[in-house]
């Protein structure tokens, strides 16, 4: 149940990680086949939050770099190679070189001056829709995180769908609702998002029926054409113009575009969605925030713990090492829960219970150690300003209907979040 990924799409199995924390904190799971994806050969499951800030935080012994950071093992030793390239496939003193490179970008001052042009994207977004007195708010929550990319690597606002596409694409590989994401619009892209078009497959199955690695160079051809003519003419001062100037090989230049592209969106498609369910779960903590928005920024931190909008990452080990009582060989994968870590007894007091005035915790939602999220600041602001900007002109603001989950053992995803206020009609 913890690998499947249909586990997850009727909810993340907390009273399971419970009883594993308490029973079997680091314990072997099998890897079995999902549907065309093969069986893999079983990872090591980490669960107590302790394990898993020590996993994090020991890149020396539990590595991104070997066998990269998801659960499923790259198709062949060349999408091994190319993926390894990417900043959150390395260890230091590789990830340290590319950290820096991107950290150019997103200087305190930089976010500072990006908080202005996000408040308005979310007011705006929040306004286009509050006379309609319903939304299915996934949908509009998910402009916010793509508006804002587009905005910091200096992508046109015609070819945004792309940006939005391509994370779906990634993400949601496990869930045919996503895995064939194709929402923007040709005719109306610049000429190198049409260009780009041209390059991505006709199909993600092989000849031989093997499904292609959404991650691969070969599934996301299109992206790389594009971010490489995105890169010849450079916004100056966008988050494009430094990697060009950062001295990277094709490889990690490529990997840094897959990066924001990717990474950058989905988070927050998962955060904002699952922050506002979880608040309309919850009356009295959606009364108390009404009644005192000074306790939005310990709101944002607490769905942050309650719904962390990543469930896992993986590691492999570089030696023979003993984790909570159980001995690891060198080369076998160790994926730790940050769902569980979340919601550890030993660390969270009264776990299960969300509470916006807990004093700001001990999370792993944005990571721990050298792979510390670079972008946290900037989704807790993104966060912040569509929470603000939905509690404050959307009344009444309650659920409409179910919740639709996506299927994925990676992401902590909502594909649909349907929702209705009060109008002045």
């Amino acid at each position: 149940m913890v690998f499947l990924p249909e586990t997850y799409a009727a909810g993340v199995p907390y009273a399971l990680f419970a009883e594993a924390r308490a029973t079997r904190p680091v314990c072997w799971i099998e890897e079995s086949a999902v549907g065309a994806w093969p069986a893999g050969p079983g990872f090591w499951a980490v669960f107590r939050h302790a394990d898993v800030k020590h996993v994090l935080r020991t890149p020396e012994v539990f590595s991104s770099h070997l066998g990269a950071t998801q659960i499923r093992d790259p198709d062949t030793p060349g999408d091994l190679e190319f993926v390894r390239a990417m900043m959150l496939n390395q260890d230091p003193p590789d990830h340290s070189r590319t950290r820096r490179v991107v950290a150019a970008a997103f200087t305190p001052r930089a976010v500072r001056e990006l908080q202005a042009v996000i408040e308005a994207r979310a007011r705006t977004l929040v306004e286009g829709v509050a006379p309609r007195g319903e939304a299915d708010f996934v949908e509009l929550a998910a402009d916010l995180p793509v508006w804002t990319l587009a905005h910091v690597m200096g992508v046109p606002e015609s070819d945004r769908g792309l940006l939005f596409d391509w994370a779906s694409r990634v993400i949601g590989y496990q869930d045919a609702e996503y895995a064939a994401s194709s929402t923007a619009d040709a005719a109306g892209l610049s000429p190198m998002g049409r260009a780009a078009l041209a390059h991505r497959p006709r199909s993600l199955t092989r000849p031989d029926g093997r499904p292609m690695n959404p991650r691969s160079r070969e599934a996301l051809a299109d992206m790389f054409a594009y971010a490489h003519a995105l890169a010849e003419r450079p916004r100056p001062g966008t988050v494009m113009a430094h990697l060009r100037e950062g001295g990277l090989s094709r490889e990690e230049f490529e990997n840094m575009f897959f990066l924001f592209a990717v990474a950058g969106n989905e988070t927050l498609r998962n955060g904002i969605p699952g922050g506002l369910l979880t608040l309309l779960d919850h009356p009295e903590s959606h009364e108390l925030l009404l009644a005192r928005p000074e306790l939005t920024d310990s709101a944002v931190e607490e769905m942050l713990r309650f719904w962390p909008p990543v469930i896992d990452f993986r590691r492999t080990a570089t030696r023979e090492v003993e984790l909570g009582g159980q001995r690891i060989r060198r080369g076998d994968k160790v994926v730790v829960y940050h769902a569980s870590a979340n919601r550890d007894e030993a660390v969270f007091n009264d776990p299960d219970r969300f509470d916006i005035t807990r004093s700001l915790g001990d999370h792993v939602s944005f990571g721990h150690g050298p792979h510390f999220c670079l972008g946290a600041h900037l989704a807790r602001l993104q966060m912040r300003a569509m929470l603000r900007g939905a509690l404050t002109r959307l009344p009444g603001l309650r659920r409409a209907g179910e919740p639709v989950r996506l299927m994925s053992n990676f992401q902590n995803g909502l594909k649909h979040l349907p929702v209705s206020w009060e109008t002045d009609r």
